[in-house]
């Protein structure tokens, strides 16, 4: 018995996710699961990230240019 998911199915579980999340965490929750399905594509495909980005921002960490000057203080 194959599983299938319409429109009805759909809307159903919109309204369960409303109800127990409510409406000002949607963003928050779309935006969580979207990182995590595009992390799972690049891991699958097997591509390297760089990790000193935020990916919202898209600039890097503060912590990532404290680590450079300290090894370039080595040096």
């Amino acid at each position: 018995m194959p599983f299938r998911v319409g429109p009805t199915e759909l809307i159903i579980i919109l309204v369960i996710v409303l109800i127990v999340f409510g409406v000002g965490r949607l963003p928050e929750i779309g935006g969580a699961l979207g990182k995590g399905i595009r992390a799972f594509r690049r891991g699958q495909a097997g591509e390297e990230t760089d990790d000193d980005t935020d990916d919202a921002t898209g600039k890097e960490d503060e912590t990532s240019d404290k680590s450079e000057k300290k090894e370039k203080a080595k040096t």
